[in-house]
């Protein structure tokens, strides 16, 4: 079995540095059957990967959780249990951000959840303008203080908006953004400010959901919703054409695909590899289409930690990203998609 490397965030919360994404059971991918999701979700923690992320927004993705962490309690026993890291997000609906809205959303993340207190809450907020995020995060840090919750952290905050919340006496534990060969934005601006902060990155998009392997090396461009047709593909597609369009892509994946063979790894590999030893990254999220049969990649996603590139794999890599857009000047700074 791969040994699962982990970090430790600054409330001292170790994880994997191969999180398992729930985004996939929101609906937007499908539907999932939830006792079918449990029991994979046993197979991701029996490999090592104890790590998952979720949402109070990803439809019944806390619930499934929650189940999960029953199941692991009466088949295994508290030190399971004790073995897992669960981390939510908290995205509340713009309005007032008393201590009672966001005690009461804490709560019902935890009684979803099943647990007594949660891991780590990653926090999301929709339009700057509005400074409340700031009151909110207070609460947060408060709630933090009094054990309800063990790490505050933040989802899509771009590096300004990091630092300022940093400067209001927030201890902030990681900032999850998207960050991939397709999207390197974080690298820019956002990496100098956590490692001087402690902060770690946790990396999704990291494999374009599931564009950036072998299924679609030499294939014709896919288009309409009959191809994309899940929330990721179409993202994610959007995503390449942003960045440098269809034939760029094949050129990185042709790039990627000779550097797999020379490591017996695949392209997916070396991507997630590439993005887990940038500065300031913690981990990546890979997503899990949890219950859909075909779609289990776990001994594929330990493959990405056996990976040491070398100095010619990097630069063949950075060579085709170079020809890529400067998508800090098409889109802006980290998050700035959503805003």
């Amino acid at each position: 079995m791969v040994s699962i490397p982990k970090t430790k965030l600054s409330g001292g919360l170790e994880i994997a540095k191969i999180l398992n994404g729930m985004w996939q059971v929101s609906g937007a991918h499908g539907n999932i059957d939830p006792s079918k999701a449990v029991e994979e979700m046993l197979k991701y923690f029996d490999a090592g990967l104890t790590t998952f992320d979720l949402a109070d927004i990803y439809g019944p993705a806390e619930e499934i959780y929650g189940a999960f962490v029953q199941k692991l309690a009466s088949q295994r026993g508290a030190d399971a249990v004790s073995r897992l890291q669960g981390l939510t997000k908290f995205v509340p609906r713009p309005g007032p951000m008393s201590r009672q809205v966001v005690e009461g959303a804490i709560a019902r993340s935890m009684q979803r959840m099943k647990v007594s207190r949660l891991d780590c809450v990653q926090f999301h907020w929709w339009d700057y303008s509005d400074k409340r995020y700031l009151d909110a995060l207070k609460h947060l840090q408060d709630l933090r203080m009094e054990g309800k919750i063990g790490e505050v952290a933040l989802t899509n905050f771009d590096t300004a908006r990091l630092q300022e919340i940093i400067d209001h006496g927030v201890t902030v534990s990681s900032n999850q953004v998207q960050f991939s060969l397709l999207d390197m934005r974080p690298a820019t601006k956002m990496a100098p400010v956590c490692e001087a902060n402690n902060v770690k990155i946790l990396a999704y998009g990291v494999l374009g959901g599931g564009l950036i392997s072998e299924k679609y090396l030499g294939k014709a461009e896919p288009k309409g919703r009959s191809v994309l047709n899940t929330a990721s593909l179409s993202k994610y597609k959007n995503m390449i054409d942003t960045w440098g369009g269809w034939p760029l892509f094949q050129e990185l994946l042709q790039v990627l695909d000779q550097i797999a063979k020379t490591h017996n790894v695949s392209i997916s590999n070396i991507a997630a590899n590439y993005i887990l030893a940038q500065p300031a990254v913690g981990g990546v999220i890979l997503g899990c289409r949890l219950g859909v049969p075909g779609c289990e990649h776990i001994d594929d996603n330990l493959r990405a930690l056996t990976v040491n590139l070398t100095d010619s794999d990097k630069l063949e890599i950075d060579s085709v990203l170079k020809k890529g857009r400067d998508l800090m000047a098409v889109i802006g700074d980290c998050g700035d998609e959503y805003r």
